[in-house]
C-alpha cells in the first residue's frame, strides 16, 4: 500500500479484521515520508505487519524507477524507527522453510538449526558458521516468499519496455466490476514462470507489454481453491483474500487506480490448505 493513501486503503481492507491503531497510523504517517527522503526512494510501500510472541514487525518498502527491480524492505518494532533489511538468498529462503512455529518479535532471538535441519547445520559448521538462525534472516526470507506467492497486482497496471523495466501504467483506470471478479485479471508481481509454457498459439493473444506476469488462475490449487474473492462497501471494492499465506489481503476499486495489498498475520504458511479443499 502506497504511504500517501494508506489511511482510506486501511479501511479497505478493515473487513478481514486487518488493521492499525490511531497512534500507530500517526507514526506511520511522520515516518514513512521521512524514509522516502532519506534513502532516496521514488516511492515508499507499507507491506504489513507479522505478529510475534512478545512484538510486531511493521514492514516498509522502498521502491526505484523500475517497479519490478528487487525492492529494499525495511521494519521497526514501534513504526517510527526503521532498520534496513539485507536481500534474501536462496540458502536463507531454504531454511526458513524448515523453521517452524510463531515468531518471537526479537530480531536478535536465535534457532538452533541442529535441532531443525541437521545437514543445514553441519554444511553451516563446515563453512566456519554457527548453526543457527537468526530471527531477522527469518524475517527477511518470510517477506520474500509471501511477496513471490501472494504479492499481486491488477491486469494492466503495469507495463513492460521493450528494454525490460517496468513501470506503472499511466494509462490504467482500473478494471471493470465484470473483470474485476475474475481471478484471470490479477497477476503476481514476481518472476513470471508459467508464461515460458505456454503454446505459440496461447501467446498469440497475450499483449507483452501487459501480459508478462503468471496469472492467478494457475495457481494451485486451482481456480478458487487458494483465493477467495469477495465484494465489499456495497459492492464497490473488490477484495481478494490468500488462503495459502492468510493475513494477506489485496483491494481493488473498480473503475479507479486503487488497489493494494497488505499483510497482518504470524507469518505461517497455511499447510493445512490442500485439506480444507
Amino acid at each position: 500500500m502506497e504511504a500517501l493513501s494508506l489511511p482510506a486503503a486501511l479501511s479497505l481492507v478493515a473487513g478481514g479484521g486487518a488493521g492499525l491503531s490511531p497512534e500507530l497510523r500517526a507514526a506511520l504517517g511522520a515516518s514513512l515520508p521521512l524514509l522516502e527522503r532519506d534513502y532516496r526512494f521514488e516511492r515508499v510501500w507499507f507491506w504489513g505487519c507479522i505478529q510475534g510472541v512478545r512484538g510486531a514487525y511493521y514492514i516498509a518498502q522502498g521502491l526505484g524507477p523500475d517497479r519490478a527491480a528487487p525492492r529494499s524492505r525495511l521494519y521497526s518494532l514501534n513504526c517510527l524507527d526503521w532498520s534496513l533489511l539485507t536481500p534474501a538468498t536462496e540458502e536463507m529462503l531454504a531454511l526458513a522453510e524448515e523453521v517452524k512455529g510463531r515468531f518471537q518479535g526479537d530480531p536478535s532471538f536465535e534457532y538452533s538449526l541442529a535441532e531443525i535441519n541437521p545437514k543445514a547445520a553441519a554444511r553451516l559448521v563446515q563453512s566456519g558458521k554457527e548453526p543457527v538462525m537468526k530471527e531477522e534472516a527469518r524475517l527477511i526470507a518470510t517477506i520474500e516468499q509471501i511477496d513471490r506467492a501472494v504479492g499481486i497486482v491488477p491486469r494492466g497496471a503495469f507495463v513492460k519496455t521493450p528494454l525490460g523495466s517496468v513501470h506503472e501504467n499511466r494509462h490504467f483506470e482500473g478494471l471493470s466490476l465484470v473483470e474485476a471478479k475474475k481471478l484471470s485479471s490479477y497477476f503476481h508481481f514476481t518472476e513470471p514462470t508459467n508464461l515460458k509454457n505456454k503454446t505459440l498459439l496461447e501467446k498469440a493473444d497475450l499483449d507483452p507489454s501487459t501480459d508478462f506476469l503468471n496469472s492467478l488462475e494457475h495457481d494451485i490449487p486451482q481456480g478458487k481453491g487458494s483465493w477467495s474473492i469477495q465484494l465489499e462497501k456495497g459492492g464497490s471494492v473488490v477484495v481478494l483474500r490468500s488462503l495459502l499465506w492468510l493475513g494477506l489481503t489485496f483491494y481493488h476499486v473498480p473503475m479507479t487506480k486503487q488497489f493494494g495489498y497488505v499483510y497482518f498475520g504470524t507469518g505461517e504458511k497455511n499447510l493445512d490448505l490442500p485439506f480444507m479443499l
